[in-house]
């Protein structure tokens, strides 16, 4: 199994969500409001850097991953987000 962390835009979350379940994925974890900063700039929430990313987290099977990150790749070039994916084994859900 993969844990797979989906970083977007958080005006683009939903979208995303509605993708997500449009592709097969059954259930994610999300955190909404995240802040930081790296290549796509300041994310604080604040006045002056108001944006925030949301981060979406799913278990899928390997067998999975590589037809979802082909969709997943697909997808933001269509709609020109800018997403981050990274992809983590898992050992055990329980």
């Amino acid at each position: 199994m993969k844990l797979l962390m989906l970083i977007v835009d958080e005006a683009k979350k939903e979208e995303l969500e509605v993708f997500l379940n449009r592709v097969g994925v059954l259930g994610y974890t999300e955190i909404r409001h995240a802040v930081g900063f790296g290549s796509t700039g300041l994310r604080l929430g604040s006045r002056a850097f108001p944006k925030t990313s949301a981060v979406i987290f799913t278990v899928i099977e390997a067998e999975a991953l590589e037809a979802l990150t082909r969709d997943v790749k697909a997808y933001c070039e269509g709609c020109g987000e800018k997403l981050k994916m990274i992809v983590w084994s898992v050992e055990e859900v329980a």
